[in-house]
């Protein structure tokens, strides 16, 4: 038998919803490719718990619950695994669907890339820099790693990309909001793809620059509404359940990509209202906080093992 060292490293990056967002780019460099927009990060998201273990044959692995394929994440990993001979694993902890608008593929690709370029000694902003390229070339979003990466709450993409050729605001979010589910996943791939649909985008997110003149959070929900309703993606059954918890004097738009809404009540009077009418109608719902911060290690060691 031989004893081998190897390290284990846990990440977090939390997850995301996008009100507001139209695609931009601040030159031919992808590190300034992406969006401008704003949206909300999440105390809830994503843990990578990544480890590698030196000598043998060489081996990435990346697993979720369920079998869930992950090609974003298992391109970070590839990408960041330190070199030689080695098995890297790193187990992947969704705390929201895939595919709903909640950032999980970029919240997964930062994570990922937290974690194993901490194994293998690279900067900080060389792990924002490859989740970004991973998330945006694999077609999962335009901006959710720039977002995520450095603070909680709201946050403005008043330049595209990551720092320094992106700049993203934050700002704090007291209380708590509800995301929903009205219907199955919808992929973003095809989306990103259509000529079409992003003009569609770009002509209902002309509001944006009055918007970052008042980054705040009333500013910010009342555009996301009026974005929902002038991109109309999401299926009627949506867009009857958004338009009856506004009539309850709450704030409801759609999570850019998904079936999925989030919802926050305008004022502590009106959330009761918005509570029964949630329960009465039988929708899907969680109610989460806003993060204080951004994706982050939490801890790493080392340790021996016997083989």
């Amino acid at each position: 038998m031989t004893a081998s060292a190897g390290i284990r490293v846990d990440a977090f990056a939390p997850a995301h919803v996008t009100g507001v967002f139209a695609p931009a780019s601040a030159g031919r460099d992808p590190r300034g490719r992406g969006s401008i927009g704003a949206g909300i990060v999440l105390e809830i998201g994503v843990h990578a718990h990544a480890e590698f273990r030196p000598g043998g044959r060489r081996a990435v692995r990346v697993m979720a619950e369920g079998g869930i394929p992950l090609p974003i994440s298992e391109e970070v990993a590839r990408r960041l695994c330190p070199p030689g001979r080695g098995q890297l694993t790193v187990r992947l902890e969704h705390d929201l669907p895939i595919g709903q608008g909640f950032g999980m593929s970029a919240a997964g690709a930062l994570a990922t890339a937290l974690a194993v370029g901490e194994i293998a000694g690279r900067s900080p902003a060389a792990r924002v820099e490859v989740a970004h390229l991973a998330d945006l070339f694999g077609g999962g979003g335009l901006g959710g790693v720039a977002a995520i990466a450095s603070g909680g709450g709201l946050e403005f993409r008043t330049r595209p990309g990551i720092p320094p050729r992106g700049r993203v605001l934050h700002r704090p979010l007291l209380g708590s909001l509800f995301l929903g589910l009205a219907g199955g996943p919808l992929p973003s791939p095809g989306l990103l793809r259509s000529a079409r649909f992003l003009q569609r985008v770009r002509a209902a997110a002309g509001e944006l620059p009055e918007l970052f003149r008042h980054p705040d959070a009333n500013h910010l929900f009342e555009a996301s509404e009026r974005f929902t309703d002038r991109v109309a993606l999401g299926p009627p059954e949506l867009g009857r359940a958004l338009r009856a918890i506004r009539r309850r004097g709450s704030w409801a738009a759609q999570s850019m990509f998904g079936r999925s809404f989030f919802v926050r009540a305008r004022t502590e009077a009106d959330r009761p209202a918005l509570l029964r009418h949630l329960e009465r109608a039988g929708l899907r719902v969680v109610e989460v906080g806003a993060a204080t911060r951004g994706a982050r290690v939490l801890r790493h060691r080392r340790r021996s093992s016997i083989s």
